[in-house]
């Protein structure tokens, strides 16, 4: 398999394989490049060294950066997919194989999540009589004994992609089908809309432009906007260096402002944004049943990384088994009781798994960057095809110190730096995570890291008509959360009440939550909206579950059962 769509790496899927820049600032071109600085261009021994040293023995507890929780390595590959998204037809591909004129324009607006909407791709939404401004949701299988006996003997969760008879994720982009937490991920942004909608039906979340706007586009529109505040608070305000963050934040111009469209940098693609590969852990506490999971696991249980076709259906990893339903308390701050899984420390070395990926590299090519199974090796040498600098001209372009000949000689790694004189000029992405080593302790990214970070993304927010920075820059979230005024991961979450589906054991679980009542009942806000009231003003008790079923079952309404559902009460 190409090294562009393996799991894991967060790449970008380039038409032809190669994501090369047209030239300096292109006016036009999916790829650009954001400074005009000489390549640097180390040889091919002095790559395969520092890439080879790259590469942690163990994961001990020194290396955990408990300061980002794991879950946010997702979710830098989620968005990495949302602004690489390119929907392009297979004509224009075909016509224009390069991307000098016909490609999406990057931008954070989740149409990695709704396509081109309901009414293009009707079949990533429900259909009537079912509530067609609602994702379809797919439902778990109840998988080997072997994972967790007592879970075969509950009803299927709503806690799966929705999926094709192959077993193929049916959603707005299938990247995102390739691990199992990024799909969960992708899951949970699904179930938010569906949730907004509703609450926009139901009432408590009042309409914007009730004559000029669809339901669908007004929840698209808030989904969207708490999505931006997410990325640019919550996910990078943890990982960059606060003041360069601010700075790009201040200034009124952006890097894509002497452009016809907003591009790619390769600075960022092929070397910042890569930091990513050095916070994934080899092991994660993914759940009550798999405590210690195997990072080869994650990608096993998803429909593009996993196999299909056993003998026994059981034994397919997807629909995804209902014990390998994620419990976001251990990837997010959302209970004190249960620490999340810390990402691993931003730093010069990534997880062993990732020192050979399976069925990537081919061992007989005489290109060393072909042979290479090892992540590290392969990033090294992408970054020279690029043309990348060397991160010391990059921190003179910006009139920042860089860091010196003996800092990057530091540690086992700085060792074969130096060995090779890659200490003196060094490539742009190993630089970045040595930076974030020394300048922001392994917890964020540097001055030269953030700085290229920050450029893009407040670049392309700045750019998009449509983003809340553009509209509204003193807007702030409406949505429910632990903090009024703003929204993190840990309160979307809370809101589509899916923070651990499988609880602490099979018999915690409650049969059905109010999102997987609206799948077979999409009036069930107003109607549950209506009894209550009808009871307030009899003087009867408005928490009688038992009472509710009788009215709904009174009223045609399929059968909630007989298990009161999670939050029914008020």
């Amino acid at each position: 398999m190409p090294d562009d769509t393996r799991p894991v790496v967060h790449g970008l899927m380039a038409r032809t394989g190669q994501d090369m820049p047209r030239g300096p600032a292109a006016q036009t071109g999916k790829f650009g490049r954001m400074f005009d600085l000489p390549a640097l261009e180390p040889p091919d021994d002095a790559l395969l060294a520092l890439g080879m040293a790259m590469f942690e023995r163990d994961q001990d507890a020194e290396g955990d950066n408990q300061a980002v929780p794991a879950g946010f390595t997702y979710l830098g590959q989620f968005v990495d997919h949302d602004i690489t998204f390119d929907p392009t037809s297979l004509q224009e591909t075909v016509i224009d194989p390069l991307a000098l004129h016909n490609f999406r324009t990057p931008a954070l607006d989740l149409d990695s999540l709704y396509g081109a909407g309901p009414g293009v791709q009707p079949y990533l939404y429900r259909r009537a009589p079912e509530d067609p401004d609602l994702f379809e949701i797919g439902v778990t299988a109840p998988g080997k004994v072997q994972g967790d006996p007592a879970m075969r003997d509950k009803p299927p969760f709503r806690n799966d992609l929705p999926r094709a008879s192959s077993g193929l994720a049916i959603i707005g982009d299938p990247r995102n089908d390739e691990n199992l937490i990024v799909a969960q991920l992708h899951l949970a942004m699904m179930k938010l809309h569906n949730e907004v909608v509703a609450q926009i039906k139901a009432g408590t979340i009042q309409r914007e432009a009730p004559v000029s706007r669809s339901v669908f586009d007004e929840a698209r529109d808030l989904v969207i906007r708490h999505y931006q505040w997410i990325v640019l608070h919550d996910f990078l305000g943890r990982i960059l260096d606060a003041e360069q963050l601010q700075l790009v934040l201040e200034r009124d111009s952006t890097i894509f402002d002497d452009v016809l469209d907003p591009f790619m940098p390769v600075e960022f693609s092929m070397a910042a944004y890569r930091l990513g590969h050095s916070m994934v852990r080899d092991v994660y506490a993914y759940n009550r049943v798999f405590s210690q999971a195997p990072l080869f696991l994650i990608f096993l249980f998803s429909g593009r990384s996993g196999v299909r076709g056993s003998s026994m259906p059981e034994d397919d990893p997807v629909p995804i088994p209902s014990y390998w339903i994620i419990d976001w308390r251990r990837f997010f701050d959302l209970d004190g009781a249960v620490p999340p899984n810390p990402s691993r420390k931003l730093n010069p070395f990534l997880a062993q798994q990732l020192s050979n990926i399976p069925n990537v590299g081919n061992p007989s090519s005489s290109d060393p960057a072909e042979a290479s199974s090892a992540l590290a090796v392969r990033n090294l040498f992408r970054g020279r095809r690029a043309g990348l600098p060397s991160g010391q001209s990059v921190a003179g372009f910006y009139g920042l110190a860089p860091l010196t000949a003996d800092q990057i000689a530091t540690g086992t790694d700085g060792a074969v730096a130096q060995e090779h004189d890659l200490h003196v000029e060094t490539p742009l992405w190993y630089y970045i995570l040595k930076e974030a080593e020394i300048q922001g302790a392994g917890e964020r990214l540097g001055q030269v890291g953030s700085r290229i970070v920050a450029e893009v993304f407040v670049g392309l927010l700045k750019k998009d008509a449509s983003s809340y920075l553009n509209r509204t820059p003193a807007w702030t979230p409406t949505l429910p959360s632990s903090a009024p005024g703003d929204f993190t991961m840990a309160d979307l979450i809370r809101l589509v009440g899916d923070v651990n589906p499988i609880a602490e054991s099979a018999d915690e679980i409650s049969s059905r939550t109010l999102a997987d009542l609206r799948a077979d009942n999409p009036n069930i806000d107003q109607q549950l909206s209506e009894w209550r009231t009808l009871r307030r003003q009899r003087g009867e008790d408005h928490n009688d579950f038992r009472a509710f079923r009788r009215h709904l079952l009174a009223i045609g309404a399929p059968d909630p059962g007989e298990q009161e559902f999670v939050g029914f009460r008020d």
